[in-house]
């Protein structure tokens, strides 16, 4: 049965055609309702309109989306937003007209208000409100027009809850599948550096053999390399656990980036004979103020990065200043990256999956990496494209004058395009 007593025109017939396309297409539910509010208000009129979303676990409303066009733009919000007639409807269920009980001398002392529930297949997703201030009857028409919305509402919003639903359930399998391959993958980075250990400690151990000393100095040397590279595991878990939980404890202290960077060189050199770096330092840099262990950190694993995935290739660094920030960048020119991984580099325990069977690691370090360049206020990303190598970038403050220990890590910032002079 139709819920108008007339027949309508052909721009009310084009409007509710339009709202229903714009519903049906949105993939955004407030940057639809920008879109059809306008739509609406040509077939009735009203001053503000409110949705309200319904949250089942806590059983109560809260406000999703509220908009003032008329009158209502000047008034105060807990009238504006019809908060006891969406009570109301929550309890009941049922549409509800509501007219002020005392004339005022002011229009806007005279709300009216019209709530609907919005639902779907009788399960409540919220409550639709309308307000229209001053004298106002609430006609046919008027509740055909909300009545339609409300229904037309209940999709979309039931489309949202479906999607959002869907999106935490492959979240959670998502990090299921990731936990689930670190759980592998350390377990297997323990027992092998373990396995070195122990098989050469037995053997230098064994009463019926005599070693030389170069080979007993082999072994040893072996027994040294695995024990730090244990370490080195281990020392990524507690601080990945820290990061997790917000105990990481930071020491802030003035420090010259590029003293750090060129400390950080000599040790990869040191353990890579053959590595060839490149450095681009301008020379009239200030301190910073951050914490010399943790960025030596996140310097140490990005040249390791490089090392591992492009062993062949240079490493250029380069320490320039941009404005407010000082922004560094590790260049090499191995096999890059394919695009479909980078947006996923630094979650925790994620590992580009062509790489995992060829490389040892936990998918730990960059994680770690951006929850560090973030305690100190700056950012971290990746550029790389396969075949063409691979730049992580890094942009820090160039002063802060107070930064607490224990801060939020996060805190995103404008990033600097590569060549952009800024």
């Amino acid at each position: 049965m139709s819920l108008f007593s007339y027949a309508l025109t052909a721009e009310e017939i084009n409007h509710l055609y339009s709202i229903s396309r714009t519903i049906n297409q949105a993939e955004d539910w407030k940057q639809c309702m920008e879109q059809v509010v306008p739509l609406l208000r040509s077939l009735m009129i009203f001053d503000s309109i409110v949705v309200y979303l319904y949250d089942p676990q806590a059983a109560q409303l809260d406000v999703g989306y509220a908009r003032s066009i008329g009158r209502g733009r000047a008034n105060g919000t807990d009238i504006a937003w019809g908060e006891s007639a969406a009570s109301q409807v929550l309890q009941s269920r049922q549409p509800l007209h509501l007219e002020p009980a005392l004339e005022g001398d002011s229009r806007l002392d005279q709300p009216y208000i019209t709530a609907l529930p919005i639902l779907h297949h009788s399960n409540l997703l919220g409550v639709l409100i309308f307000i229209r201030f001053g004298e106002h009857t609430c006609t046919p028409s008027d509740m055909a027009y909300s009545s339609i919305f409300a229904e037309e509402l209940a999709h979309l919003l039931n489309r949202k809850t479906l999607e959002e639903a869907v999106a935490r359930l492959e979240a959670e399998q998502q990090q299921a599948r990731l936990q689930e391959d670190f759980i592998s993958t350390i377990s297997h980075e323990l027992l092998t550096p373990l396995g070195f250990i122990k098989g050469y400690a037995t053997t230098l151990l064994r009463s019926d053999a005599t070693w030389d000393d170069k080979t007993r100095r082999e072994f040893l040397t072996i027994i040294d390399e695995e024990t730090d590279r244990l370490q080195e595991l281990i020392d990524n878990m507690l601080d990945s656990a820290r990061l997790q939980s917000g105990t990481m404890k930071m020491d802030f202290q003035p420090v010259r980036l590029d003293a750090l960077l060129r400390d950080t060189v000599m040790r990869a050199r040191t353990h890579h004979k053959n590595l060839q770096v490149l450095l681009n330092i301008e020379t009239t840099l200030q301190p910073i103020h951050g914490d010399p262990r943790r960025l030596s950190q996140v310097f140490d694993n990005i040249i390791g990065n490089a090392i591992k995935y492009a062993p062949q290739s240079p490493i250029i660094i380069s320490l320039t200043r941009k404005n407010h920030d000082l922004l560094i960048s590790f260049q090499d020119h191995g096999p890059g990256i394919p695009a479909q991984y980078v947006p996923h580099l630094f979650e925790r325990f994620y590992r580009n999956p062509e790489q995992a069977m060829k490389v040892r690691g936990t998918g730990l370090g960059l994680y770690i990496c951006r929850q560090l360049v973030e305690a100190h206020h700056g950012d971290i990303w990746v550029e790389s494209y396969s075949g063409e190598g691979t730049t992580f970038y890094i942009q820090l403050p160039a002063s802060i004058e107070h930064i607490e220990k224990n801060l939020p890590l996060a805190n995103p910032r404008r990033r600097y395009e590569p060549n952009s002079g800024g």
